[in-house]
């Protein structure tokens, strides 16, 4: 199975993931999002192996207040295209870390989400 982790260096749950994955001898690629932004098809392709709702993608931190975003629009009911459209301008909102293998992906938080999916 090939794993992928869509990684952002400067958050420690992502580190935790990335070190987990390290420890267990799990061999997997790194994706640096914030340095290699995804396509909005690369998105929405994540999006359609969660199984959470696609607007568990997007982190409403203090970034996403700054744009003043509506919470509402990027909720539990968000489209996958608002989100793949909203991610393809504002990478730095993407939730993280996030985890792909085989055909589903996770969101790692927390981490044990992730390493279910091993």
């Amino acid at each position: 199975m090939s794993v992928v982790l869509y990684h952002n260096p400067d958050c420690s749950k992502s580190r935790a993931l990335k070190s987990a994955l390290e420890d267990r001898g799990q061999s997997f690629s790194v994706i640096s999002y914030l340095q290699t932004p995804l396509s909005r098809s690369e998105i929405l392709a994540v999006i359609g192996l969660l199984t959470e709702p696609p607007g568990a993608m997007v982190r409403k931190d203090r970034r996403f207040s700054e744009l003043e975003l509506d919470p509402s629009q990027y909720g539990e009911k968000a489209s996958a295209e608002n989100v793949a459209d909203l991610l393809v301008d504002h990478p730095e909102l993407m939730q993280r870390p996030i985890l792909r293998g085989g055909h589903r992906a996770a969101i790692g938080r927390p981490l044990e989400q992730a390493l279910d999916l091993l």
